[in-house]
């Protein structure tokens, strides 16, 4: 089960990314133009897309190796945050994505507000370029020398 949920994480992060960079390209190439339905719904599909990857990640969080039964093996936080390893597994990739996902819907329900509509294309893209941001520096990139790589 767990490599399962890591390969449905690993795919699902680059769905992810597709959807952020499509959002981000939409509300750029807006200008004047009305926050129209399919503004809204890429919106809506990418918040559904990051808070299943949330749901998987916490998962593989607390059942997985990497995780919270590293800190466990580390022998608590204090050991653990002097690891850069069980450091970034154990609370910097986690705590990276939470911001980015609430960050996500930040601003997305910034398409809701009663401002105009080049306003609302504005403030969305930059909620959305910091998330990117975030998930860019949270991923174990396999350059980053954090064991394990991506799986």
């Amino acid at each position: 089960m767990y490599s399962i949920l890591l390969h449905v994480h690993s795919i699902g992060r680059w769905l992810l990314l597709l959807l952020l960079v499509i959002a981000i390209f939409n509300s750029l190439i807006a200008g004047r133009r009305p926050y129209i339905k399919s503004d809204a719904r890429t919106g809506l599909l990418l918040t559904i897309v990051a808070d299943i990857m949330l749901l998987v990640g916490l998962a593989l969080w607390y059942w997985g190796p990497k995780g919270y039964n590293l800190i466990v093996a580390a022998g608590g936080m204090g050991n653990a945050m002097k690891d850069p390893v069980t450091r970034f597994y154990g609370v910097e990739h986690m705590a990276g994505m939470l911001i980015a996902i609430i960050l996500l819907h930040i601003g997305k329900a910034q398409g809701k507000k009663a401002i105009s509509d080049k306003a609302k294309h504005n403030r969305t893209v930059v909620f959305y370029v910091i998330a990117l941001l975030i998930i860019l520096l949270s991923i174990p990139w396999p350059f980053r020398n954090i064991a394990g790589g991506w799986f």
